[in-house]
């Protein structure tokens, strides 16, 4: 074998100053000047700021305050979590790049990708991706996984002279190839050159939020369009058309991103303590939505730290039997940990060969030729069953393997074959004349605390599947030492095989451990499980993961795994720590239920104030509030306690209903009777407030600040009274969401309501928030009303008058 000698230091040196290095920059994240313009220069900003000057060229500075606060506490808070975010992914990026090994002067050196020149030698190993495009060299073979070019998930065999592509990964063999295109040249910077940087994924709960928004955008869009109309037809001063148009703003709900944003920010600054590396923006998102996880065996279930246990010598002595096993461990090219295993037991020394055809999970066997002194000596070390039909074993060996395999031991078979070795480059294939040489029995730790990790699964609601290249009856084995909860249904990959699409569908959706499957058998399998409505998460470690990893929602590695695989993952494991995943999912529900009631909690003051407009305006001619009461409905009803729901909200599965049916359930009755209240409320003032003045002024001087002053008062008593529906402490409030049994939320409503009654009855606030004076008989009776509002809303809850309005079950 010609030893390769690569470029020397010298020539290296040249063309880095002649620019042939690769040294092209992908892009990680948005720069900051980006984030700060996509956050500031937005139509709502806009539509706030115009107002705010507007009311400084009136001569009102509190207001425009007011206003200008509304709009950079949103501001600041995005601009913030998006500069931790850019800097986290640089971060990331920085941990997870991959590394070249290259020739030069006839030794190996590892190296930044960056420092890669035109014309290096680099290595491939299994699992090494495939850094800048070139041409095999020398002896070898590999198999390339170029689906992240093509979307072919089949693997390409590679040899010398042949073309391999930077953006594909090795899966199989080892090879040398000449670097001969770097940098901004290369098939991976041309395709992908924003495949990594910061990305606004949106996951299904935020799509279902920015519909939300947009719908209560163009509301305010067709309310502005009728005060500028009303503005021009009728004598309404400009103060009073601009106080309009700040409360119409108010119906875009700016703090509902604002809520979002803490959710998020909390759920990151967790997780970041407990060894989880996010890689992508939607992973939160994703967990909360996982209910089926699939797991692969080795490297997640166990620790991947192979041992060779046993030797049993088929009609040869043990002592030939581990020479021949340690020079085929050590000739091989395509290292592995079961080939470091043998290595460890049986030392060998590496001799020359004709050919070889490398492991992959998809063969279950591997072969080499020894270029022997007389004739060529090829040794074959294979899965049992791949050639079982092809060897003859007697009964007692044959039943030591399934011993040994139903112990949730791993076996191979050891062989040699006299025949002479035709491969086809494409699909390689196995001789039939085999004689066995020797059993080799491994043995694989499950991982500490795995027991109490496949629970901590179970308690999240989540449905688990073992998919693993190992037999069946090896990985069912260890999934009952692992404690696996379910009852075991085993199905191999040899039987999927055979069936048809919908039998394979039935057969994902009803085993729960499957073994002897190829990587495109996991793949399909979580495919499968996708197309039936399931969010799917994969775990896994090596490069036969990857494509299973990529169909999944969500792509779970370790941290010691291949580079393709942390490269391909949403979220990989640091220090391995697989006991961390069941607390993530619990957490990712935390966030989205947190979300769920937030959301709830605008929707009903959103509906209430739009419906309040068109009310108003219709059965008075009148405008219901003016800036500062919304601000105050805003904050104090809805603002504070959606600060506090996202941080303390429980995980769980909430019951699976469409985001109509959950707005029919708990927000249109809610909407609707808290609006008629208020427009009862209003009228009852406005009446009694027409009453008290002389017949000849009742239509040019009433006044509107008891009206609007009591509208507020009950709005926000009954916002807050609306907390614990939400979240019932006692029996007494549960009506349409299930017993929380946390008085936090209650208790908080309650210390609000303290806090508008200060603001009320302090005048100097009072009157910054332009409210009128309330007495307090006026007050107590407003809270009854409120507390009768919280009886009738029950009585409808209870007794499911909607559904039965609509002819529909809306649990």
């Amino acid at each position: 074998m010609t030893k390769i000698q690569g470029l020397s230091l010298k020539e290296v040196k040249a063309k880095q100053l002649a620019g042939e290095s690769n040294n092209a920059k992908l892009p990680t994240s948005r720069s900051y000047t980006q984030i700060f313009r996509e956050n500031l220069f937005t139509f709502v900003n806009a539509v706030f700021f115009a107002i705010s000057v507007i009311f400084l060229f009136l001569r009102r500075p509190t207001d425009a305050i007011f206003v200008a606060s509304i709009v950079f506490s949103g501001v600041i808070i995005g601009i913030v979590q998006e500069i931790w975010a850019k800097q986290k992914l640089e971060k990331i990026a920085l941990l997870t790049r991959p590394v070249a090994t290259v020739v030069r002067d006839g030794e190996e050196h590892t190296i930044e990708p960056a420092e890669i020149v035109l014309g290096d030698i680099l290595i491939l190993r299994p699992g090494d991706q495939i850094l800048v495009d070139g041409e095999v060299v020398g002896e070898g073979k590999i198999e390339v996984d170029e689906s992240l070019l093509t979307g072919e998930s089949d693997l390409i065999p590679k040899v010398e002279n042949k073309p391999v592509y930077s953006g594909s990964f090795c899966v199989s063999g080892s090879v040398c190839y000449e670097a001969k295109k770097v940098g901004v040249d290369t098939i991976a910077y041309q395709l992908m050159v924003g495949a990594r940087e910061f990305r606004q994924v949106y996951t299904p709960l935020q799509m279902e939020i920015n519909l939300i928004i947009r719908v209560f955008l163009l509301i305010a869009c067709f309310l502005w369009i009728l005060i500028t109309i009303s503005f021009f037809i009728r004598s309404q001063s400009l103060n009073e058309i601009i106080q309009r148009a700040a409360v119409i703003a108010g119906l875009i709900p700016a703090g509902l991103l604002i809520a979002i944003t803490i959710s998020y920010v909390t759920g990151a600054v967790r997780m970041f303590g407990q060894n989880i590396l996010i890689q992508q923006t939607n992973a939160l998102e994703s967990l909360s939505n996982v209910d089926v996880l699939c797991l692969d065996k080795t490297g997640t279930l166990t620790s991947n730290q192979l041992n060779l246990q046993e030797i049993i010598p088929i009609d040869i002595c043990e002592s030939d039997l581990r020479s021949k096993l340690g020079n085929y461990a050590a000739t091989t090219k395509g290292g592995n940990k079961t080939n470091e295993a043998i290595l460890l037991s049986c030392p060998g020394y590496q001799k020359p060969t004709v050919t070889e055809v490398a492991f992959s999970s998809d063969r279950k066997w591997s072969l080499i030729t020894f270029n022997g002194e007389k004739d060529p000596e090829t040794y074959i070390l294979s899965a049992p069953e791949k050639i079982l039909d092809k060897i003859q074993l007697d009964a007692k060996n044959y039943d030591y393997i399934q011993q040994k395999i139903e112990a949730g031991l791993r076996v191979l078979l050891f062989a040699r074959t006299p025949d002479a070795i035709i491969e086809d480059p494409d699909i390689p294939q196995l001789p039939e004349n085999i004689i066995p040489l020797g059993i080799l029995v491994f043995n694989d730790q499950l991982r500490i605390g795995v027991k109490e990790t496949l629970q901590g699964f179970v308690k999240a609601g989540i449905t688990l599947k073992i998919i693993s290249g190992d037999n069946p009856k090896t990985v069912a084995a260890i999934a009952s030492q692992a404690g696996f909860s379910d009852e075991i249904k085993i199905i191999s990959g040899t039987e999927l095989a055979e069936m048809d699409e919908a039998q394979f569908n039935s057969a994902a959706k009803n085993y729960n451990v499957f073994g002897r499957v190829t990587p495109q058998q996991k793949a399909q399998l979580v495919k499968s499980l996708r197309d039936a409505g399931h969010y799917v998460a994969m775990t896994g470690d090596g490069v036969n993961d990857v494509l299973s990893l990529k169909m999944a929602n969500l792509g779970i590695a370790m941290e010691s795994g291949s580079n393709a695989t942390r490269g391909i993952a949403d979220i990989v494991l640091l220090k391995d720590s697989f006991d961390t995943l069941p607390n993530t999912f619990l957490e990712g529900q935390r966030i989205r239920n947190g979300i769920r009631d937030v959301m709830k909690l605008f929707m009903v003051r959103l509906s209430c104030i739009s419906l309040l407009i068109f009310a108003t305006a219709i059965v008075t001619d009148s405008f219901p509030l003016m800036n500062k009461h919304s601000a105050i409905v805003t904050l104090i009803g809805v603002g504070l306690p959606t600060t506090f729901i996202p941080i303390w909200a429980q995980p769980g599965e909430q019951p699976k209903r469409s985001m109509i049916r959950s707005i029919l359930n708990f927000i249109l009755p809610a909407t609707i009777t808290i609006t008629l209240v208020a427009l009862m409320v209003y009228l009852y003032y406005l009446i009694d407030a027409i009453i008290d003045l002389p017949p000849t002024a009742r239509m040019h001087q009433v006044s509107y600040d008891s009206p609007r002053t009591a509208l507020v008062t009950i709005l926000v008593f009954c916002e807050l009274l609306l907390i614990p529906f939400l979240k019932p402490p006692t029996t007494a409030w549960v009506a349409s969401e299930p017993l929380s049994g946390d008085w936090r939320y209650t208790i908080l409503s309650g210390i609000l309501i303290v806090v508008y009654l200060l603001i009320l009855y302090i005048p100097p606030i009072r009157e910054f928030f332009e409210l009128a004076p309330l007495s307090p008989i006026n007050c107590l009776w407003l809270g009854l009303i409120a507390l009768e509002w919280c009886l009738v809303i029950r009585i409808i809850w209870r007794s499911k008058f909607l559904d039965r309005f609509l002819g529909v079950d809306l649990d």
